[in-house]
Formats: structure tokens, sequence, C-alpha cells
């Protein structure tokens, strides 16, 4: 099978970064499926490991944490799904990725595919989704009505980074199924569009301190005090204001690895710390993995019923590995909006 890799950790700029490479179709077996891979997308995760990991010596490293394919085969232990079916899927870290013609995955992790999506649009959800859904929902504990019901709360969500990927999403479901009020951080006029078109309730510009436009927000009666901070990118930079931010016991969730936090900023408000890593459940085989599968289908329906779209903003075209090495170099850029997507061998 066609499959994208690489032997050594290396900047994007190297000749053999990524390489086009054929390696054995895998066999299914237990609870995984054999899935042939139509479309993929690309995060901040992939260039991290591709920066940082080597394989073993002699052995290609196949990346990629979002894809959406056709099962063709399950193992003899599976029962969610049956050949044919139409799949969407993170995967785990783990194991060998998404650029690859086939892929084995646990049918724990996987939903079928939104309907009314096309395969590249399905393609740019699930990483992200899974992300923005754990840290909503099993982080800050939002509670969740039905998408019609009209449930406005005291709750008020900062999200730093929200034109990326899962910010992208995460506002989307922090409108549809919270009442809380979201406030985005966007610099750019793209970036700015992008995130109220997918329902941000006020825009501040993270290049400029962020108490003051909020403190202004609050003083006009547009929002009121922010109890929770989704710090998608640049929480280093950011936290000391946080704390200044934030309502006494007020959460803040992040997904990036700063170096080093000061945590007793957040004691004299009782503030708590999350850390969001969607991997833990499959990576540490959790009592509760089905609960991605479960995640999946309910974010597909919504899709279908109009509530959530797709978060692509770039196709760069097959999968191979030159459109994969741009797709690296515009993610490390910290300049794209929305996912990158590619598709087809």
């Amino acid at each position: 099978m066609k499959a994208i890799g690489y032997t050594k950790a290396r900047p994007i700029t190297d000749n053999d970064a990524l390489v086009d490479i054929e390696l054995p179709q895998p066999i299914a077996s237990g609870r995984d499926l054999l899935v042939k891979v139509k479309a993929v997308a690309v995060n901040p995760v992939d260039y991290k490991i591709r920066q940082n990991v080597s394989p073993t010596a002699g052995e290609y490293k196949v990346i990629g944490w979002d894809a959406v394919g056709e099962v063709v085969a399950t193992g003899e232990d599976a029962t969610l799904f049956q050949p044919g079916d139409q799949v969407y899927y993170a995967g785990d870290l783990t194991r060998s990725g998404s650029n690859a013609e086939y892929q084995l995955v646990d049918e724990r992790i996987v939903g079928h595919k939104p309907n009314s999506l096309s395969d590249a649009e399905a393609a740019a959800l699930p990483l992200t989704t899974i992300t923005a859904w754990e840290l909503l929902f099993d982080h800050f504990n939002l509670p969740q009505h039905s998408p019609e019901a009209e449930a406005a709360t005291d709750d008020v969500i900062l999200v730093v980074g929200a034109a990326g990927g899962v910010g992208s999403i995460l506002i989307q479901l922090a409108k549809t199924l919270t009442g809380a009020t979201v406030i985005a951080t966007a610099s750019r006029d793209a970036s700015r569009d992008w995130v109220k078109s997918l329902g941000a309730d006020q825009v501040v510009d993270h290049t400029q301190p962020l108490k003051p436009q909020i403190d202004a927000l609050i003083a006009a009666d547009q929002v009121g005090p922010v109890t929770h901070i989704a710090s998608l990118n640049a929480t280093q930079q950011y936290f000391d204001s946080y704390a200044d931010l934030l309502v006494p016991f007020g959460k803040i969730a992040m997904i990036d690895d700063p170096d080093a936090l000061n945590v007793m900023k957040l004691k004299s408000k009782s503030l708590s710390l999350h850390i969001e890593f969607m991997f833990a459940r499959a990576m540490h085989q959790a009592a509760d993995l089905d609960a991605q599968h479960q995640l999946l289908e309910r974010v597909a329906a919504l899709v279908d019923q109009g509530y959530i779209r797709t978060t692509a903003g770039k196709h760069l075209g097959v999968i191979n590995a030159a459109n994969l090495k741009a797709a690296h170099a515009e993610l490390e850029s910290g300049r794209a909006v929305g996912k990158i997507v590619l598709e087809g061998f």
C-alpha cells in the first residue's frame, strides 16, 4: 500500500522530512477496523511528532491523526461497524497513522461519517472535535442542552487561539449545546471574520493586552465576567493574565505544551487548571474508551441536522509527501485558518 513516512526526525525543510513509500497492508483483528483511507487532515501533533520522534532504526514512521475512509474488514470482536461503512476518526497516538492507504483503528474511537459532508470536509473534524468536546464537557463540565433550546447561562468562555482547528469547532459546540457566551481571540481580518461566522459573540485582539479589552466589553454590558478560559495556544504567554480575568472558582483548560507555569498564581481565586489531551483514553485503554465513539456519533448527527459545519479551511490536493510537507510548513507558520485537508492517493 502507498504511505508517507520518515526514518528520522527532521525539520520540514529537509528533503527527507516526509517521503512517499510502500508498506504491507495491515490485517484487522480483535476490535480493530481496517479502513481504506479517503481523506486526511493535518494537526499540530503531526509536525510535533515529526520534529521530535524518530522510529526504530531501519523502519519508517507513519503519522497522521485525522481520517475519513471506508471499513473494508473488521476484527473478530468488532460489533459497531461493518464493511462498507463510511467512518471518521482521529486514531491512536501509539499506533501507525492515517497517512497511508489502509489503517487499523479500534472501533471504540471511530464514528460514522456525517452523511452531509464530503470526505475532505469530514476529515477536518475528528481530532479537534474530540479535543473541544472533552474540554467543554469533561473538564469544564458545562451543562448541555438540546440545540433547539434557549438556555442562556452566566458562563462566559474566553477562547484563546480561536481561529485554529480546535477553536473553530469549540465555538460551534459551545454555541450549539451550551448557553455560554463566547469571546474569541483573533488579530487578522480573516481570522476575525472566521470566528464571527462560527458564532463567537465577541472578538478581542490577542496581540494586545486582553484584560482592558474584556473589561471594556463588561462595562458596556456586552458580556459578563469570564468564567472559563480555553487556552488553545501560547498558554505561557497569557497565563499571568488568566488569573486576573477569571472569576473565583473559574476554570482554565489548555491543550498546548508550555515549558513552565506558576500555578500558585491561581490560588487566591481558587482557580483550576486542566490539561486536555484527546489521545489519553486510547493510550491508556480507559474504561470509557467508547466515549469517543459516542461523541463522534453525536457530532455527526449535529452536522447532518445543520447545527455544526466543517472547519476545513484549505484543500491541498492528493495525499502525498509533497502536499503533506506543504501542510506541515503552513501549520508551523502559525497562520492557518481552519483545518488543512488532503484527499485521495
